[in-house]
Parts: structure tokens; sequence; C-alpha cells
């Protein structure tokens, strides 16, 4: 497995900072898993239609896909044009004219079957014209929402779909030393390696550990080593082994 690191990287700090999460196009990170999604999402605006299907699992970089889409609109524009990203779970009926006329692309995240149904299909239809654009991204493939109208499923599933896949060794090394970096986080060859070999390979799992092992650095003001690694790891398995309370969030 390659090593993708660089000795000379900040050195942890002992307090709490904000986490830097740029979204650039030239950050957003390339292997076999996401080839596929970021040459669709660059070949707007010939694209086969109005909009696009973008899915695949959490953590993946869905959301820094849409603001590539966003940039190259705005990049490509002889004036400032708006490019809204919305959540799915958001959208309402009184909303979507508004969104249609302040918006010539747009964005819809998180899409789940939990939505409104008959504000996403009017809003689809809005944007299902010449001249505006819209990117869809989901967890789920068209074809295992089940909405109950069906109008908006058979819509959805007229759009081009791509994937991305769980991270392969590659991106898995680019991830994690990505998200030890964004926390300015001193990361080895060997704890890199460690990781790559005792973590699940998922993006989700992967954008939790991180963050895990932060926190446990700072309690304990250590540097990340293999001990901590193997604390965070075993914390991340008694959550997701704990029952749910009347405290979590549905």
């Amino acid at each position: 497995m390659n090593n993708f690191f660089d000795d000379e990287e900040l050195k942890q700090l002992p307090f709490p900072f904000a986490v830097h999460n740029d979204m650039s196009d030239q950050d957003y990170m390339v292997s076999d898993c996401n080839r596929e999604a970021i040459q669709m999402v660059n070949m707007w605006p010939n694209w086969l239609g109005q909009g696009l299907y973008v899915y695949g699992p959490k953590g993946c970089g869905k959301t820094h896909l849409a603001h590539v889409f966003m940039q190259n609109v705005q990049r490509s524009a002889a004036k400032p044009v708006k490019v809204s990203i919305l959540n799915a779970a958001q959208i309402h009926l009184r909303s979507v004219k508004r969104i249609a006329e302040e918006n010539q692309c747009i964005v819809i995240e998180n899409l789940t079957p939990k939505v409104h149904e008959e504000a996403l299909f009017h809003l689809f239809n809005l944007f299902n014209v010449d001249g505006k654009y819209m990117l869809w991204t989901s967890e789920y493939a068209p074809n295992h929402m089940h909405f109950m109208l069906k109008d908006l499923q058979s819509r959805l599933k007229m759009l081009p779909a791509v994937a991305i896949k769980e991270p392969d060794d590659v991106m898995l090394q680019m991830l994690i030393v990505k998200l030890f970096n964004d926390r300015q986080l001193r990361i080895t060859p060997e704890i890199l390696n460690y990781i790559c070999l005792h973590a699940r390979r998922s993006f989700g799992y992967i954008c939790d550990l991180v963050p895990e092992l932060d926190a446990l650095s700072m309690a304990y003001q250590k540097s990340i080593d293999f001990e901590l690694i193997e604390m965070a790891i075993e914390v991340l398995q008694s959550r997701e082994k704990r029952q749910p309370d009347l405290f979590d969030e549905r």
C-alpha cells in the first residue's frame, strides 16, 4: 500500500480549533471509486438532459461534488449567477416557485423517501427545461427510493445516475491524511498504515474515526498512537451497539 504522507505537516495543537474543510475543485480527491462521478459532473453543461443523479455512502464527498458543480456553473457565467445547494427535506410547496425564479441551477442534497414528494416533483419539472440544470445527491440509487408519488419516481429514473463506491486503497489513505490535515493533526506513515489495516473500509466510518481520535488526543493530552486508535475503534463499536434513547435524533 502506498503512503500519501508528508512528515513536515503541522503538529497537533493542544486546544480546540475550527476544522478547515476545503470545498474547491482543486481539493477534490479522485481515485477509481469516484472517478466516473467527478467526470460526469465536469461534463456539464453537456449532460444528456437537464440533470444528474449522484449517489453513494455517507461521507463519500457528495457535498464536495455539489460545490464543484456550483463552481463550474459560476465560473462559466458571463455575470454572477446564483446556484443554491438545498437539503431535500427542507423543500416545500411554498418555496418551489421562489427557488425556480432565483436559480438557474440547483443542487438537491440528501434525497430520501422522507421528503415532500409533490414539492420535489414540481421543482423537477421547473428545472427540466432548456437553460436550467439540477444535480441530485443521495445515499440511495433512484430505483431504491420507492416514492408514493410514482411520477416523481419516474422523473428521477429519467436522469443519468452515477455511483460513488466505498473507498479503495488509494482513496482510503488520501481521505485519512486529508482529515488529519483538516484538523491540523500530525500523522506518521506507521499511524496511517495502522488505521488502514484496522479501521473499517468505509467513508462514513473514517469520517467518524478521525474526530474521535482528535477528541481522545486532546482528552489524554498525547499524540495519536496505536493505543488511541484502538480506543477510538472501541468507542465507535460501543456507539453502534447502544440502543437509541428518547434523546437521540429520530
